[in-house]
């Protein structure tokens, strides 16, 4: 916009400025869309805007010729001023409407603050109601409506039963689409007959189905979803709008309340597979199934929408830790979309289903929302779907939050936030009708906050009156969503009673049938774990996890990674110090054969993907490599342009994916595993800055990783790449707990490795790809080993050799002195000790490159040829952790008597004096080696 000339003859202000100019401070009060709507206006005719807006379009022409029309200066001031405020009170209205929005169905939440939206705050209460007002326009009502409409029009549109957070968004595309989409039709869908119908029949089935539950397995923990029956045809309506916009695929997270529900009447699985479990279902007959309870399962299946669109939907399983689930239904999503639909993010939709409570309390939710837009994670947006029951078990909100709402934090993200009355079963259809078409359209993540309330408590053994009689006393007269949904249609002329009572006894006969169907017949639970890309997966046995795995890379493939890892594209001008390091590493290879572990890492997701398996890695500075070690990026030093070799290997080769993730643990290994879990043919590595730092993921591994596959059946291959090793850098960046992981172990459901040269960690991860089952892998991967002389590999170990469970190095000598088990850095150190010592010829080191699984057979063959040898096991974490505990165990049942040489158990993982630490090392090592007396 330029700026009107100045008039030497107007009457000045006192900072030299025209009095007239200084009148356009009002611009700044009022929307674009306004200002444009009235210049659209005063195009047809400029008498026919307010004088001072006539003013303010002809001062915009100067210079483009002669202004149309000049209004006196104090004709019209008032009439702008007053269009001004209305306009004032509309964006009033959008930002603070929600406060005063009916949202509670049983009537006990009352706004904390005044919202500050009666005409006489905007100086509007001595105006005549029946005064015109242009910026009605902006709201969609006719030019010139009258004050009593635009006011009215307002309450409707943002005080009634929805209301709606979005004036915090900055981005005015969004802001434009929503107040045009919330003012159009004042916030409403005018439902057809047909859909009011379509709608009753899915409540009716929600609640009979709860009904059905409550009188025939009363006293069973089911997590009912009576109080929010209106969650199931909201859902079933948002999986309506997703596949009408292209959506193949929709993924579901959900904790416990009406997860049953959910199955049954929006996933269709089968009644009498739910029946099941109420009546004492038996196991799947699988080797090491645990099982879960019945409401922590999930389920896949493909559907039919009302539009004729095929959908398989998925629903995730997930533990007690409710919003876990969160970032895995991420990971699962980006899979997807990334294996089966070139990433487009309209082909698979995620819906996260949260409970009020949780959401605010867990901090994964708000981890998982900050992935929403990172390159390496996002998801094209995800409907948030709050089933806000008012209470977490017997907490109230007051309690439980510091934020006005539960969803509040979303608005740190940008997030839209429709709340609604639960009670109000087409405004909550309404409600995700126009979250899930903002996400089709803007990939953004949004909320819908369904207030309601559960008719039980906590579950349906629990009694809510001993703390909240108040609440549960008025929940005792609620009507049901149901019932005033029939209230409400049956008081129309297209719904017959009749019709609802037959349609009710026919299916309550349908579940009657069923239930008798499953008690007559087998309850052996279904397990699918082997469909579309798990096709061709089977379950190992114990054998198969420790047998030697043919990992051999084509010699035209290892020097096609060397190469491209060691050549600069002359486009990229990186810091000289890297082509100092790259060109010194490259001579090493070449002249010395000596290969270092981060040149054999990439050795080993190179080869990967030049036979066509997709790598991905994501981690917290894991371009570079925490140790300034892996460099899986050149970076120019002036354009800061990246070039990743392992992307330009060859032509046909695979995708490699590398993000340095945000500081986030539990998230981002969540979004990792499911993806591993989505996508087996990808050869998926979380890696942690620290190895300590898998403490913030711990509900991932424990509840996921390691149990996953005995509790919900379903296999992962994720991979950990966990930094362990005590260099004398305090407690906190020592230790990866290996002891934990070691506890976790059991019927073959994850693997524990150590491995101490680059081609064992090659090869460990090449293994990981070339087996037909899938396992996830825990690699503690090394700090000082890193860049230690001798921790090297040869070419041929690449081109020739293979993982090994077991390492052995055998002394020529014939009367050894003693044996020593260690794993990984330990090793190193031993070795060079008793070789300073003039020793080595007196010791039999035995690696354990695989913990768990270990190979027991390899062990008792060892022992069997050195048992008359004293055994020692070695290791550098206190004898309270580490693997002591696990390998003492496994040895007493092989009948192998074995010492320890190590710290003193401790509290802590390590000393914070460097000092301490340097004396701790030298006597474990003496001590390992019989040079000191234990």
């Amino acid at each position: 916009m330029s700026s009107a000339p100045s008039d030497k003859n107007s009457p000045s202000s006192p900072n030299g400025h025209p009095h007239h100019l200084n009148r356009l401070s009002f611009l700044s009060q009022v929307s674009p869309e306004y200002i444009e709507a009235l210049e659209k206006l005063y195009e047809q005719d400029p008498k026919a805007v307010p004088s001072e807006w006539a003013f303010f379009f002809d001062v915009l022409r100067l210079g483009q010729g002669e202004p149309r029309f000049i209004p006196s200066l104090a004709e019209g001031s008032s009439e702008v001023a007053d269009e001004i405020q209305v306009s004032n009170l509309i964006n009033a209205y959008r930002m603070r409407g929600h406060l005063l929005a009916k949202l509670d169905p049983l009537g006990l939440y009352q706004p904390p603050f005044r919202p500050y939206l009666d005409l006489q705050y905007f100086k509007l209460d001595k105006v005549s109601p029946d005064r015109t007002f242009q910026v009605a326009t902006e709201i969609g009502l006719p030019p010139l409506s009258i004050l009593t409409d635009i006011v009215k029009h307002l309450q409707e549109t943002y005080c009634r039963t929805v209301g709606v957070e979005f004036f915090y968004i900055r981005d005015e595309k969004i802001n434009k689409w929503l107040s045009q989409r919330l003012d159009q039709n004042q916030n409403k869908t005018h439902f057809t007959a047909p859909q009011k119908i379509k709608i009753l029949q899915s409540l009716h089935r929600t609640s009979i189905f709860e009904n059905f539950l409550q009188n025939n397995y009363t006293g069973q923990k089911r997590f009912s979803l009576e109080g929010s029956e209106s969650l199931i045809p909201a859902l079933k309506q948002a999986i309506e709008v997703c596949a009408d916009q292209g959506a193949a695929e929709v993924v579901i997270g959900m904790a416990h309340r009406g997860r049953l529900n959910v199955l049954a009447n929006v996933m269709n699985k089968p009644y009498q597979e739910i029946f099941k479990e109420f009546e004492g279902a038996e196991l799947p007959q699988m080797e090491e199934v645990m099982g879960d309870v019945k409401y922590h399962q999930g389920y896949s299946t493909d559907i039919q929408t009302d539009g004729g669109k095929s959908v398989h939907l998925s629903l995730a399983p997930n533990p007690s830790h409710l919003e876990f689930v969160d970032p895995v239904v991420e990971g699962v999503t980006r899979a997807k979309q990334e294996a089966k639909y070139q990433g487009d993010p309209n082909k698979v939709v995620p819906i996260l289903v949260h409970g009020d409570a949780a959401v605010i309390g867990q901090g994964v939710v708000a981890e998982t929302l900050n992935l929403s837009l990172l390159n390496g994670y996002k998801t094209g947006g995800t409907i948030h779907v709050v089933i806000n029951n008012q209470i977490g078990f017997t907490t109230l909100p007051g309690d439980a939050r510091s934020s006005l709402y539960c969803t509040d934090f979303g608005k740190a993200f940008q997030c839209p936030m429709i709340h609604v009355n639960g009670d109000e079963v087409e405004d909550v259809v309404h409600a995700i009708i126009m979250a899930s078409e903002y996400r089709m359209k803007f990939h953004r993540d949004v909320f819908v906050d369904i207030w309601c309330y559960r008719k039980y408590g906590h579950n349906e053994g629990d009694e809510p009156r001993f703390t909240q009689p108040t609440m549960y006393s008025i929940i005792s007269k609620h009507k049901s969503p149901l019932d005033l949904y029939i209230e409400k249609l049956t008081a129309e002329p297209d719904v017959d009673q009749k019709v609802i009572d037959q349609f009710s006894l026919n299916f309550q006969k349908e579940l009657s049938e069923k239930r008798a169907e499953t008690q007559k017949g087998s309850r052996i639970l279904l397990a699918d774990m082997f469909r579309g890309l798990w096709a061709g997966f089977e379950r190992p046995n114990e054998i198969r996890l420790t047998e030697s795995v043919d990992t051999q890379i084509q010699s035209s493939h290892f020097e096609k990674v060397i190469s491209a890892l060691h050549t600069i594209p002359p486009h990229i001008k990186p810091l000289a110090k890297f082509e100092k390091m790259l060109e010194t590493r490259y001579k090493k290879i070449k002249e010395e054969n000596e290969i270092d572990w981060a040149v054999g890492e990439q050795l080993g997701w190179g080869s990967l993907l030049l036979e066509g398996s997709h790598v991905r890695v994501s981690g917290q500075d894991s371009v570079r490599g925490t140790f300034s070690q892996r460099h899986a990026s050149m970076t120019d030093n002036q354009t800061s342009e990246r070039h990743i070799p392992l992307q330009h290997l060859a032509e046909n080769q695979a995708i490699f994916s590398i993000y340095d993730s945000p500081l986030s643990e539990a998230a981002v290994l969540g979004f990792d595993y499911g993806y591993s879990v989505a996508n087996p043919k990808t050869l998926v590595c979380w890696e942690a800055q620290f190895g300590d730092f898998a403490n913030g993921a711990q509900v991932i591994i424990d509840q996921f990783i390691s149990s996953a596959e005995a509790k919900w059946y379903r296999m992962s291959g994720i991979t950990l790449l966990l930094p362990h090793g005590f260099e004398g850098q305090g407690p906190e960046h020592s230790s990866a707990r290996l002891e934990r992981f070691l506890q976790l172990c059991a019927q073959n459901n994850m693997q524990v490795t150590y491995p101490s040269t680059p081609a064992q960690y090659c090869h460990l991860l090449r293994r990981q790809m070339f087996r037909k089952f899938r396992k996830p892998l825990i690699v503690m991967t090394p700090k000082s080993m890193l860049r230690m002389p001798e921790v090297v590999s040869k070419t041929e170990d690449f081109i020739a050799g293979r993982f090994q469970c077991i390492l052995l190095d055998e002394p020529s000598s014939a009367q050894p002195e003693r044996v020593v088990l260690c794993t990984g850095k330990i090793y190193w150190e031993l070795r060079r000790k008793a070789l300073e010592m003039q020793i080595l010829e007196k010791i039999v080191f035995i690696r354990l490159e695989q913990i768990y699984p270990l190979d027991k057979m390899k062990l008792k063959e060892l022992h069997v040829k050195w048992g008359q040898r004293p055994w020692i096991w070695a290791q550098e974490e206190p004898k309270n952790m580490g693997a002591w505990n696990f390998v003492r165990m496994n040895t007493m049942e092989l009948g192998i008597e074995i010492s320890y040489a190590g710290r003193v158990p401790a509290a802590s993982p390590a000393t914070g004096s460097a000092l301490t630490h340097a004396r701790e090392q030298e006597a474990l090592i003496l001590e390992a080696l019989g040079l000191k007396k234990s």
